[in-house]
């Protein structure tokens, strides 16, 4: 009795240790590690930033660090196991055992005469078991059953695999829309900020102006509501587009995953030449259907669903299961202390036979419900190829309204400089006039991030890939190299239509400035060179004074003789080819100054004759013949 006393004591001291656990929440230190383990953790193993960031670099830190699609790289590895586990499945079960038995009495027993219902032997009690005694045994099992089930879930596993790694070509997909878009709004946002915060200065010193000329009557109440009014709608709108472009480069490190505090710039390049609209549509939708990871998707989920009846029906049929083992028994009672044993059995689950039709029906069923939903999701892709076309083409047409729209702003501002030169009008109205072109300019860069990411939606909806694979070991430098080279190589092959002429790059060309007549004509020629070069790369032309630069935009200024205090004014431009001397084009532009005009009435004047010339001179850089 003293073995069942401990052994019960054993039971209860376990049944109480169970009963004693209680809920105990986190507590804020292991939270507070938690936290510090997640910032490291969430950063950790980044290449530093210690250049500005191009296109293809932000691009190549998306892809390598953005958690997301870290995440479904880790989802896809994960299947990837499963799978490579589920094929151990097939194998037949093979299962070795040991043991120790013990009592604390004799396992005792008496037998009968099951006719006489005497007790045999006198009665008396006899054993064939020892007290203590030990087993061993190696047992191997093959179900045919279990081993079709097996080879069908192996294969629903890998078709598992499959499936999240279309889904990590998804992720990257959206990565590459989304820096596209966030990248080009983030550059507008760099470029114009300098400009930004100085005019947003001289703004509110206007203003401050304004109602001090008000108070002195120096302006007419009504007019310098109208100024006030207009300015603080142009100061809002301002405030509002620097806002949502300087949203973007926060939305661009978040993607690139940069550590919060990371001051980073990004590279200062000429905006890349979008392309047209796309005119393959009927390509680009076959194309899509054929690409799209979501469709890739559902062909696998069609398999899943196949494999699923075809376990279905193994239930139905007849089962063999094979069992063959070696074991062994220290019983010394036993003649045979070793033994082989084997058993061959077959058997039919006869009631499983009357689930048959329910089966099949089910099967069709969920085989009817994936060719809808794939059918749903395709049309919705064809759709999502059209609307983005019809995006691309709209976004195109708001970029043209856009440029133009900074043209006149431009001119306008030009218009006012001038006229500030020569005192026909105030200080106020050049600070109206530069917050307006500002806005434009603002509007402009918008616009052409919107073109940007419009055409990653094309890219997009077609479902393109962004990188071959392998590319996880590779350095930043390493994978923006093999992102550039990769995209226009996809991009050449599935757009060729779009490769038109007002969609190749402008060529770059030398600038030269001569200026004839005048008194300070000489001392002006540093503040017009300025100027022009700065409305030509302004409006993404590329201007270039190596050796070897074959074209030359030439602006002549010509200064008539004052009379009447005032002097006629005209500006030649001639684009000439050196190479064979041919004159590509030319155009003049006419105005009249002040008799005593001043370096900056010129430079004011010159950059107006640029402004209001912009779309000749992209024609001629077009249609320049090949020597």
């Amino acid at each position: 009795m003293k073995f069942n006393r401990s052994f019960i004591a054993l039971v209860l001291a376990a049944a109480l240790a169970g009963c004693s656990v209680i809920p105990e929440q986190v507590t804020r230190e292991e939270v507070s590690q938690r936290v510090r383990d997640d910032q490291l953790r969430i950063y950790s193993d980044q290449e530093a930033i210690v250049a500005p960031i191009g296109f293809d670099e932000a691009l190549a830190r998306a892809l390598k660090y953005n958690l997301d699609y870290r995440l479904k790289m880790m989802e896809s590895a994960v299947s990837l196991s499963l799978a490579e586990v589920s094929r151990y499945d097939t194998l037949p079960s093979v299962l070795a055992s040991a043991g120790y038995a013990r009592r604390n009495n004799d396992a005792g027993s008496t037998s009968y005469d099951v006719v006489t219902g005497q007790d045999l032997w006198g009665g008396n009690p006899t054993s064939s078991q020892e007290r203590r005694r030990r087993m061993a045994g190696i047992e191997f099992s093959w179900s045919v059953l279990d081993f079709g089930v097996g080879y069908y879930r192996a294969r629903q596993q890998a078709d598992q695999f499959l499936i999240s790694e279309e889904r990590r070509k998804r992720v990257m997909q959206t990565i590459v829309e989304d820096v596209r878009s966030a990248y080009w709004r983030a550059v507008g946002a760099q470029r114009l900020m300098p400009q930004t915060e100085t005019l947003m200065g001289r703004a509110r010193t206007a203003l401050d102006r304004s109602r001090e000329a008000e108070r002195m009557g120096l302006l007419p109440p009504r007019e310098a509501l109208n100024y006030q009014r207009q300015l603080l709608d142009a100061i809002g709108l301002l405030a509002a587009r620097r806002q949502e472009l300087e949203y973007a480069k926060r939305e661009l490190a978040a993607l690139m995953n940069v550590t919060p505090g990371t001051d980073f710039t990004l590279r200062e390049e000429a905006e890349p030449v979008l392309m047209g609209v796309p005119a393959n549509v009927i390509e680009l939708e076959e194309l899509a259907l054929y690409n799209r990871p979501e469709l890739r998707e559902e062909d696998y989920r069609r398999r899943i669903t196949a494999a699923e009846a075809r376990k279905q029906m193994l239930s139905v049929l007849p089962n063999l299961s094979l069992n063959a083992g070696a074991q062994y028994d220290s019983n010394r009672y036993l003649y045979n202390s070793n033994w082989l044993e084997s058993t061959l059995r077959a058997s039919f689950n006869l009631m499983r036979l009357a689930a048959l039709p329910s089966i099949n029906k089910s099967s069709e069923a969920q085989a009817q419900l994936d060719d809808a939903r794939r059918m749903a999701l395709s049309m919705a892709i064809l759709t999502q190829v059209r609307v983005a076309i019809e995006r691309y083409r709209l976004s195109l047409n708001e970029l043209d309204v856009a440029r133009e729209s900074s043209v006149v702003d431009q001119r306008l501002l030009s218009f006012s400089r001038a006229a500030l030169s020569s005192r026909a009008e105030s200080d106020l109205d050049l600070v109206r006039a530069e917050v307006r072109a500002l806005n434009s300019d603002y509007q402009r860069h918008l616009a052409y991030a919107h073109a940007q990411a419009a055409f990653g939606r094309i890219y997009n909806s077609i479902g393109l890939d962004v990188l071959p694979d392998d590319y996880e070991r590779l350095s930043v430098a390493e994978v923006a190299t093999l992102v550039a080279s990769h995209l226009r190589q996809i991009e050449n092959t599935t757009f060729p239509a779009l490769l038109a002429p007002e969609a190749q790059a402008l060529p770059g060309m030398r600038l030269a400035i001569v200026t004839t007549g005048g008194d300070n004509a000489p001392e002006a020629g540093q503040r017009l060179d300025a100027a022009v070069r700065q409305a030509l790369e302004r409006n993404q032309f590329k201007l270039d004074n190596a050796p070897d630069t074959d074209l030359t935009l030439q602006l002549a200024l010509e200064l008539a003789p004052a009379t009447d205090g005032a002097r006629k004014v005209r500006a030649v431009w001639t684009l000439l080819r050196r190479s064979d001397s041919v004159e590509v084009g030319a155009q003049d532009y006419r105005s009249t100054l002040p008799a005593n005009v001043s370096a900056s009435a010129l430079a004011a004047f010159a950059e107006a004759a640029t402004v209001a010339h912009l779309a000749t001179f992209r024609e001629w850089l077009r249609s320049s013949p090949k020597p």
